[in-house]
């Protein structure tokens, strides 16, 4: 009746539990790691810098919307909103993933991402750093330039991180693909403890193990399809629910309705509340339990005692559970 009540009075805040058994290991988290795009911030990335070598900077745009366009990244659609030109059909479009793009566009073999992909094709490229994701676009290994995307971040991001501090949270962690600078800097505006940045999706994976391996529960909170494998790993995987993929809710044991982060120390605590009622219910019961068997032993404890003991403190416990409902 408790773990119901708590998952009742959960989905009345937009948060979704998918069992008592999620909400009573929530209950005992102490770390809880973020990803960034989506999560923290709004995944409403702008281009706010196009710096090209030795093209325009309307051919970069184009090379690089053209590659991007049938992704669903929260980049690439920030690439294509910012394109005003025609796009050129890209052919034999392949996603790498962690690193970006690569296409055939008007003949040539364009590779569109990060530093790391710009490695792969043997570019010389320009290290860049902002407040921002960098976007290197190349000819093969003739470095074409690079395009500066920016997001937002979400309002209640650090008034998140405090309340997480306020539960009894020991640690909060950020895992991001972007540079150390990017996610450096959004560290520091919320208040996150540790940052883990030019991540792939299966480093993601590696580096939550690795945080587990010290034998503390741990929570992660994130929301593209990439998140999916370590929402999985995870003791308690979190999903953004109002723009997340469906790979991720799907994948984890808790969805927040409305994507807002405050609900992740909202569900934490009521997870303890509920849990705490659960104790106080099990000790209750089993001490009336217990000296109503002593008494009647010993000839003190008649009839009424017994009931009080069986049917009393079931209705007491019943209450008491419906307590986690507020």
């Amino acid at each position: 009746m408790s773990f119901f009540g708590g998952i009742g009075g959960a989905s009345k805040k937009g948060i979704l539990i998918k069992g008592a058994t999620y909400l009573e290991t929530l209950s005992k988290v102490c770390t809880v790691v973020f990803d960034k795009t989506g999560t923290l911030t709004k995944g409403n990335v702008t281009v706010t810098e196009i710096k090209s070598f030795g093209s325009s900077e309307e051919e970069l745009l184009k090379y690089a919307a053209a590659a991007e366009c049938h992704s669903n990244h929260p980049i690439a659609k920030s690439i294509i909103r910012a394109c005003t030109s025609d796009l050129e059909n890209a052919e034999n479009v392949k996603e790498l993933a962690g690193l970006g793009i690569e296409a055939i566009i008007g003949g040539k073999r364009i590779f569109v991402g990060n530093a790391k992909l710009m490695q792969k094709a043997g570019a010389e490229y320009f290290d860049v750093v902002f407040a921002g994701t960098a976007v290197h676009v190349s000819e093969g290994a003739n470095y074409l330039g690079y395009i500066i995307v920016s997001d937002e971040i979400k309002g209640e991001a650090a008034e998140s991180i405090k309340a997480l501090g306020d539960v009894g949270i020991q640690n909060t962690v950020m895992l991001t693909g972007d540079s150390e600078a990017v996610g450096e800097a959004v560290a520091s505006q919320i208040g996150i403890d540790l940052v883990l940045s030019e991540l792939l999706p299966e480093d993601k994976v590696k580096k939550v193990e690795e945080l587990i391996s010290n034998g503390q529960k741990l929570a992660f909170v994130g929301d593209g399809i990439n998140d999916a494998p370590v929402l999985s790993r995870a003791d308690v995987g979190i999903a953004m629910g109002a723009l997340g993929s469906d790979a991720a809710i799907e994948a984890a044991d808790v969805v927040l309705m409305d994507d807002n982060p405050i609900k992740v120390p909202q569900a934490i605590k009521l997870a303890k509340k509920t849990v705490r009622i659960v104790k106080q219910n099990i000790t209750f019961s089993l001490t009336v339990k217990g000296i109503v068997l002593l008494l009647g032993a010993v000839g003190y404890a008649g009839m009424w005692p017994a009931i009080f003991a069986d049917v009393g403190v079931m209705i007491i416990a019943i209450l008491n559970s419906l307590r986690t409902m507020r």
